[in-house]
């Protein structure tokens, strides 16, 4: 493979690749199931706390 096709393969597939890998790592938290655990690991810190 040449370098201009290695670079249109990443111009176009490599760059569809990586949005669709951020929008789901962007939408991961918002998933249905996840309210449970989010809220744990907010509240972690807080655990021992002792006075409150």
């Amino acid at each position: 493979m040449s370098y201009d096709a290695l670079r249109h393969f990443a111009d176009s597939w490599g760059l569809l690749a990586m949005a669709l890998l951020f929008l789901t790592l962007i939408a991961w938290p918002f998933r249905k199931g996840a309210r449970a655990r989010n809220e744990k690991a907010a509240n972690m810190i807080f655990k021992d706390d002792e006075h409150g």
